[in-house]
């Protein structure tokens, strides 16, 4: 890569409309240094089958530098988590194909490491069945719906 460290314009003289550009190029390394305006992302696998919120999750959790993957429903995230290693897992409870606790018990099995860095986001936190879910796997999660702050507070808590 090329950095320009100074131009010099000289105007020709063998018409008005001439002029020649002068350059010189100093060299950079060709490696960066380590922490040099560099910055690492952390990966959320987010999954919804409310693919508006999703896509509007994704957008708001970009802006908080964070690369954002979407499943629309527990089978596509499990496929997704065996292709792909992620820092955390944002998922709704009641999906489509398989549920989201149905998908928690599977990736924990495939990716062990992952199994706290889940928060769950329901609607539907007093149905019976939920709530026995998220009291025995003590599992983060927020009730829809939530504020945009809480979720990225909990974001950068849970990888902080």
């Amino acid at each position: 890569m090329l950095k320009c460290r100074f131009a010099e314009i000289v105007l020709g003289t063998a018409t008005a409309n001439e002029a020649t550009l002068t350059m010189e190029f100093e060299r950079q390394p060709d490696e960066i240094e380590p922490g040099i305006n560099t910055f690492e992302l952390k990966a959320i696998l987010l999954v919804d089958d409310d693919k508006q919120l999703a896509s509007a999750l994704q957008w708001i959790l970009a802006d908080e530098n964070f690369l954002v993957d979407l499943a629309f429903d527990g089978e596509e995230a499990l496929l997704k988590v065996k292709a792909h290693q992620y820092d955390a897992v944002i998922c709704d409870l009641k999906m489509p194909r398989l549920r989201g606790d149905a998908f928690y018990l599977k990736a924990r099995d495939l990716r062990p490491a992952l199994s706290d860095c889940f928060i769950f986001i329901t609607g539907f936190a007093t149905d019976p069945q939920i709530r026995t879910f998220l009291i025995e796997h003590e599992v983060k999660f927020l009730v829809k719906p939530f504020p945009i702050n809480g979720l990225i507070h909990c974001v950068k808590e849970l990888l902080g």
